[in-house]
């Protein structure tokens, strides 16, 4: 997708609460990034209504930012990408396979969109739409240090033989991963291969449309908060603090409940009737 003014600049500062300055600087990705992720949460709830995900980048913005609504990672950095391009960032996508909870034996699909932005001969890496683990700042592109972020500490692993980051070895990879619970854990693989549109695309419709795309199976709502995130995985809503440990967690027992916390923690409104269908959404009683 061509870089053009497809983004108004100042309508998504405000839907992210914004109002700092905006210079080509490690400074305006940190804090863009962190804004972001507070304001537009994760979510797959589109797809579950049957609605169609689509990638063009004004119904984007018309959904993140006029609609207030939000998204997953094609939406979500998509429209990054497009506003970093606007305030003269070079930022380029990256495919990578999601790992959460998934040994390294077992083969994801490659349905996964980041950002690599390029700033003063370093490379930086962007994702506000990875779920529960979506970044509140970027990453330095630097294998095998641990690097903080505003919730848990972050970094990338080199598996493999690697030249620097330019040159691999067929099999060699990097995983990006995060501390919690005391341990390391894998959220992402990546070789830093480019995604381009056409691949954006292909992988979108099966997160969206495929009947074995686990986006089609739960419903999951995510958002960065100060004190930590709030996610919503089926009927389970779970506040955390910024080391990963429970603050709180509640089950939700009813459709009008879920509303409720998706409007409450999220930022979400949907009307009354709405229901959600997806096999990990049972109801016993309803209200």
């Amino acid at each position: 997708m061509a870089s053009k003014a497809i983004v108004d600049l100042s309508a998504y500062f405000q839907r992210i609460g914004y109002g700092g300055p905006t210079p080509r600087a490690i400074s305006t990705l940190h804090a863009i990034t962190a804004a972001h992720v507070a304001a537009i949460p994760f979510e797959n709830l589109d797809v579950l209504l049957g609605r169609p995900i689509s990638l063009e980048p004004e119904r984007i913005a018309q959904k993140l930012v006029t609609e207030r609504r939000g998204g997953y990672c094609f939406e979500q950095n998509t429209l990054l990408l497009h506003v970093l391009e606007a305030l003269g960032f070079q930022v380029q996508a990256l495919s990578a396979r999601v790992r959460v909870q998934q040994p390294r034996d077992f083969i994801p699909p490659r349905t996964h969109m980041f950002l690599r932005v390029e700033l003063d001969g370093a490379s930086w890496l962007a994702d506000v739409g990875l779920g529960g683990f979506s970044l509140g700042s970027v990453l330095r592109l630097e294998a095998d240090v641990g690097q903080s972020t505003p919730q848990e500490p972050r970094r990338i692993v080199r598996e493999g033989a690697w030249s620097g980051f330019e040159q691999r070895a067929p099999e060699a990879r990097l995983f990006h991963q995060a501390y919690f619970a005391g341990a390391w854990h894998d959220l992402c693989e990546f070789t830093l291969e480019a995604m381009p549109e056409i691949d954006r695309v292909l992988a979108n419709w099966y997160t969206s449309a495929h009947p074995g795309s686990h986006f089609k199976s739960r419903l999951m709502v995510a958002r960065a908060l100060p004190e930590g995130r709030a996610t919503l995985l089926n009927h389970e809503l779970t506040l955390r603090h910024r080391d990963g440990s429970v603050a709180q967690a509640r089950r939700l027992e009813t459709p009008a409940q879920l509303l409720e916390a998706l409007a409450g923690h999220f930022g979400l409104h949907f009307p009354k009737e709405t229901r959600f269908d997806c096999p990990g959404l049972s109801w016993s009683g309803q209200g």
